[in-house]
């Protein structure tokens, strides 16, 4: 028998929609200050982008959204992280990784590792050139490759599984 998980494409007009996104939002609060206690936790782990994979590939590109450009600013304007010149990317990168989420959720109806894997690279991808062509540098170009392999991976396979567990 096998199992089937349930995807939504949740809409603006629907509550919902915002209480999910405040349960990711949430998340993308606490998880990164959980990261900031281990030197450079938060360069190497990549915690903002975590729960913004898991809200649009589950509830489609409204709640991703919402949850990709909440949290960035609510994190700054609390905690001053991400700092403000680095904000813009990693909003960039933000609505990047909903929307490659919430179109392969839709275009694929299952959670798959390859799946997951395009995601990230397609955002981290696009992400990096925009960043290239913001900062014209190449060394802050390619930090997250450099330093955030470790979070890629923890996206991959923890949004993975994370993902196959809430089915319904």
């Amino acid at each position: 028998m096998e199992s089937t998980i349930k995807f939504y494409s949740l809409k603006a007009v629907e509550l919902r929609s915002y209480l999910f996104s405040f349960v990711f939002v949430s998340g993308n609060i606490l998880l990164p200050q959980l990261c900031h206690l281990i030197p450079f936790g938060g360069q190497v782990l990549l915690p903002i982008y975590f729960f913004t994979l898991i809200a649009a590939y589950k509830y489609g590109i409204f709640t991703g959204l919402l949850t990709a450009v909440s949290s960035p600013i609510i994190n700054h304007l609390l905690f001053g992280m991400p700092a403000f010149e680095m904000l813009t990317i990693i909003l960039i990168k933000s609505v990047l990784l909903a929307i490659a989420a919430a179109y392969m959720a839709q275009k694929t109806k299952d959670v798959k590792l390859q799946s997951i894997l395009f995601v990230i690279l397609f955002y981290q991808g696009i992400g990096m050139i925009a960043e290239g062509l913001l900062t014209n540098s190449m060394f802050a170009t390619f930090q997250d490759l450099r330093l955030g392999f470790l979070g890629m991976l923890l996206q991959l396979f923890g949004g993975y599984f994370l993902l196959k567990s809430i089915k319904k």
